[in-house]
């Protein structure tokens, strides 16, 4: 089998830690494994990875593409473009008569391009969908709702689809509106967290907690990707009404497109309850996580069928409360209510995320509970095992029926 996406190991973007630890999983059970992706770091596009290598046991070829890098709309245009060139050729010349291609969404609309080389090589084509594109563009006013290249970008999107052996993607929300658009085979398999990688650690054991001298401090994280998807001004509201509060501080670590404009409010509001740190490599993650007390999460409510906030697995793991910010109605606000893990608060109620932040610093062993249920959330619904174990019973379901084509042409019909 072969997973297609522009990030892979050692890369931690949120789709690279999520292909990379299915396909390793995969690998460990026995599946003969490639991964293709860029040679490229998703925030460091100076650095240049090897073209192949062998990573836990599966191959990794990383293509050849342009790196202008995040910085530029047209030079990302551009990446986007010769990786979309490269996957084609590579697909073309080295897919094999039934193979399973797990096609990822990143680059956007990366299963169009791969469609008809994977047609052709009389392979089978999962569309994994992370998120959608062009609907997520469209909801940030990044294409206008009735643009000519949304439409076609879209049309082109619901054909790939339509050549695809199955659609899994990470919600029911996600599932329904495809439905509705008159795809079959949509299946949810929800993302999940690593609960090895990630793990509680206990505020006196943690080594960043005490590095970036937090240990007196009731600690609000936000952690990952710093996007256009999530809403930041709630918290900063937040983060205002309490700053006089000196045993609560703002711990946001992560980058991404919207980092510079929040630290300059932030530095404008001389807001000293807020710290920012990098995003931490992997080995540091129990303890990046873990070092706040409680985390943020938020996303737009417009995008609820297109995105899923990948770092609420990773809270969960860690045996945090989550304080999420959107849409009480969506995917995250209702895990959080049903598992009783945390709380919900919609865009613009800043004055009562800080109520919920006092009540939460108030009430220690209520916040313990939530994080053990949080955990427990992890164990039982989004564990790494139970999507690796749905993913083996898919790839093995397609090998047998592989086999089955296989003796059916070897044979040829009955007389």
């Amino acid at each position: 089998m072969v997973f297609a996406n522009r990030y892979f190991y050692p890369d931690q973007s949120a789709t690279s830690r999520m292909v990379s630890g299915l396909a390793i999983a995969l690998a460990r059970r026995g599946f003969e494994v490639t991964a293709i992706a860029s040679r490229t770091l998703h925030d460091h596009s100076n650095v240049t990875l090897p073209a192949e290598e062998m990573v836990a046991g599966l191959k990794v070829e990383r293509l050849w593409a342009t790196r202008f890098g995040r910085s530029n709309i047209f030079g990302r245009i551009i990446d986007y473009i010769t990786f979309h060139i490269s996957a084609f050729v590579w697909c073309l010349l080295n897919l094999k008569s039934g193979d399973v291609c797990v096609v990822c969404t990143d680059p956007p609309l990366l299963s169009v391009t791969t469609a008809l080389p994977i047609r052709w090589r009389r392979a089978r084509m999962i569309n994994w969908v992370m998120d959608l594109f062009p609907e997520v563009a469209m909801e940030l006013g990044v294409l206008p709702n009735k643009s000519v290249s949304g439409s076609i970008s879209r049309a082109m999107r619901d054909w790939s689809m339509r050549k695809s052996a199955m659609i899994v993607c990470p919600t029911a929300a996600m599932a329904s509106y495809l439905s509705d658009r008159g795809l079959s085979d949509v299946s949810v398999m929800h993302h999940w967290s690593d609960g090895e990688e990630i793990y509680p650690v206990a505020p006196a054991a943690n080594g960043l907690r005490t590095l970036w001298g937090l240990q007196d401090k009731f600690v609000i994280g936000y952690s990952g990707n710093f996007g256009r998807a999530h809403d930041f001004s709630t918290l900063l509201e937040a983060a205002v009404l309490l700053k006089d509060h000196d045993e609560i501080q703002f711990l946001l670590i992560g980058g991404g497109q919207r980092r510079d404009h929040v630290e300059e409010i932030v530095r404008n509001r001389e807001l000293k309850n807020v710290v920012f740190k990098p995003l931490q490599p992997a080995e540091n993650i129990a303890e990046s996580l873990s070092a706040a007390d409680a985390h943020i999460v938020s996303l737009i409510p417009r995008l609820e069928h297109c995105i899923v906030p990948s770092k609420f697995y990773g809270v969960l793991a860690a045996g945090r409360p989550t304080l999420f910010i959107g849409d009480r109605d969506g995917e995250v606000a209702r895990v959080v209510a049903s598992a009783d893990c945390g709380a919900a608060v919609e865009i613009g109620e800043g004055g009562k995320l800080a109520d919920l932040i006092v009540d939460m610093k108030n009430a220690p062993e209520r916040r313990m509970q939530m994080g053990e249920k949080a955990r427990r959330v992890l164990d039982t619904m989004y564990s790494r095992e139970n999507a690796v174990s749905a993913w083996s019973e898919v790839m093995l379901r397609f090998k047998q029926q592989t086999v089955l084509t296989t003796e059916s042409s070897a044979y040829g019909p009955a007389e």
